[in-house]
């Protein structure tokens, strides 16, 4: 089985797709806590920011998963907010991909994918700090999707609110989440398994074509009024 790298595999997201792909692909997660599952799973807790990331051979995928939800007007967001959501979300994206890189290279049909937000398609109030990191991230995705071609194909998926722990200060309530369904023309609030089955794709050979691309997983909110 091939060999996936899953950067914040122990909550939301992250949860979702390594429950998805631990019987597909031998699985490897980094993040701060052990993840709930049950199944193989070789973990390593560090902080990505900070800490020295495992040395792993024979690497095919690695998805990241890491975000921030930081909503505050401008005036209230200090430069510090700014640095944290910018480092979260993309420098520890670039300190994973400097270190595998090269290894994944070395391996047919690798890819990474890292995930970005709608806010960045559909100017939002109060997200100007996330908004301006994930804008950073989808150049990213751009930029080493050229650099890395034909070796490595590199995408990002850009979830609208979606049912995780990180968005239970705004899915609080039975109020807020039908507030929030209402916002998008499906009328519903994302699952994580929805935008695992898509990691799911995007990593297969059914996805061997594709790379520099942003896929919204949004209810329409950023295409339909």
């Amino acid at each position: 089985m091939s060999k996936l790298l899953i950067i914040g595999g122990s909550k939301g997201i992250g949860a979702a797709i390594l429950a998805e792909q631990i019987n597909k692909r031998v699985c490897i997660n980094v993040s701060r806590s052990e993840p709930d599952i049950a199944g193989d799973v070789e973990h390593h807790s560090l902080d990505v920011l900070t800490d020295d990331l495992p040395d792993i051979e024979d690497l095919k995928t690695i998805i990241y998963c890491p975000g921030s939800i930081n909503l505050k007007p401008i005036s209230s967001l200090k430069e510090d907010d700014f640095r944290a959501d910018f480092d979260i979300n993309v420098i520890g994206a670039v300190r994973v991909i400097k270190k595998y890189h090269r290894q994944l290279k070395r391996t047919e049909g690798a890819s990474i994918i890292l995930f970005s937000t709608v806010a960045v398609a559909q100017g939002m109030a109060f997200h100007a700090s996330v908004a301006a990191a994930k804008g950073a991230l989808e150049g990213l995705v751009k930029s080493l999707a050229a650099e890395f071609a034909p070796k490595i194909r590199i995408n990002a998926i850009a979830p609208t609110i979606t049912d995780t722990p990180l968005a239970a200060g705004i899915l609080k309530n039975e109020e807020m989440r039908k507030k929030m369904s209402e916002r998008h023309p499906l009328k519903r609030i994302i699952h994580p398994g929805e935008v695992a089955g898509l990691a799911d794709f995007l990593m297969s050979d059914n996805a061997a074509s594709m790379t520099g691309q942003v896929l919204q997983v949004d209810a329409g909110i950023t295409t339909i009024r």
